[in-house]
């Protein structure tokens, strides 16, 4: 097993105005399951293809287990590869599909057994060594491409996207699947997706990327209660978090003709403006009481709850969104929306960085 270190790590495509991953630093503990996630094009996967040996180092460097990992090939980096297309060779058996990596690196075929059985039994595969990818379902396939990686026991798993090709209910049970595998296997991940709740749900840290920059890297908790930016924000939570530009007045903030209350460290964090940002859950407002007036444009029914999805009547132009109730509430309405004020979030109206607490 080994920790990771992306120090300052630079890639620039050929042509490109600007690096796809651009002066990257992440340290990534030994055994931690760490997820980069991020809109098209903010680099992630470029980040994992540079520690995969895949894609140059332009700047900077990428340290496995303390050993640079510059002008080291691909094949001598002792790292696993799981990518979205499963890449099964449909004429080999589950078994020699996932043994087959060992049989070119000249591993006996009693060791190469062995592993293979080990793999199968944490995956459930047991059953399925015998069959061919064309009579495995999508999710079994991808149990096989996990398995392939695991028989080779390596420092680190690189996993791109691995569960893109599969349904939304597929995806749920194996990325906890995949959770659950790592931990018991305690072998160091690296996990790209563009889906914040895959990322949330698996990573014990998750570095969230945009145009090749780091934005922020830590735990899901803390992304979700204290984003850096008003980028790390608006990504992370679904649905996204409300941003509303509004006046600072007295130490307290006016949104319409309804003015919300600022602790001391909120009030001293927005000193000397006259405007901020303001950032609320939709969860964190609450539906049916408040002096803040919302006409109700749509309800989204989700079975067990719901959300509302309006207007200021004092500003047509501010749009909220709002956990509610079960079909407490319809299209049309005026409904009573509060603040708390302890779950609120201030970010600079120019630069979008957070403001105090």
């Amino acid at each position: 097993m080994a920790d990771v270190c992306y120090d300052e790590a630079t890639c620039i495509y050929a042509g490109a105005d600007r690096p796809a991953v651009d002066a990257l630093n992440l340290d990534i503990k030994d055994g931690e399951f760490v997820v980069l996630v991020g809109p098209s094009g903010s680099g992630k996967s470029t980040a994992l293809r540079m520690l995969a040996g895949l894609e140059e180092i332009d700047a900077g460097s990428i340290r496995i287990g303390g050993r640079d990992m510059v002008g080291v090939p691909s094949r001598d980096r002792d790292i696993a590869m799981v990518f979205q297309n499963y890449a099964l060779y449909p004429n080999k058996t589950v078994a020699e599909n996932m043994g087959f990596s060992l049989k070119m690196h000249g591993v006996s075929k009693e060791e190469r057994q062995r592993r293979v059985r080990e793999a199968a039994r944490l995956l459930d595969l047991e059953p399925l060594l015998g069959r061919k990818p064309k009579h495995l379902s999508g999710g079994q396939r991808q149990r096989v491409a996990m398995g392939r990686a695991i028989v080779r026991e390596p420092q680190v798993f690189c996993m791109d996207e691995p569960l893109s090709n599969l349904d939304a209910k597929l995806r749920v049970q194996t990325r906890t699947q995949i959770a659950a595998l790592q931990r018991r296997l305690g072998v160091t991940t690296v996990y790209v997706t563009h889906d914040q709740v895959e990322a949330m749900t698996m990573g014990d840290r998750v570095a969230v990327l945009r145009d090749g920059r780091l934005q922020q890297f830590a735990t899901p908790g803390e992304l979700y209660d204290r984003p850096v930016n008003l980028f790390v924000a608006g990504f992370i939570g679904s649905p996204a978090m409300n941003q509303l530009n509004v006046d600072v007045d007295a130490g307290a903030l006016r949104v319409g003709e309804t003015v919300v209350p600022l602790s001391a460290a909120q009030a001293t964090a927005v000193a000397g403006l006259s405007r901020v940002t303001l950032g609320v859950r939709p969860e964190h407002l609450s539906v049916g009481g408040g002096e803040l007036k919302l006409q109700v444009d749509l309800v989204e029914e989700l079975g067990s709850d719901s959300y509302v999805y309006g207007h200021l009547v004092a500003e047509p132009d501010t749009s909220l969104v709002a956990r509610a109730g079960r079909g407490r509430f319809r299209m049309g309405e005026t409904v009573g929306i509060g603040f708390d004020p302890g779950q609120l979030h201030l970010f600079h109206p120019d630069s979008g960085e957070r403001l105090g607490p």
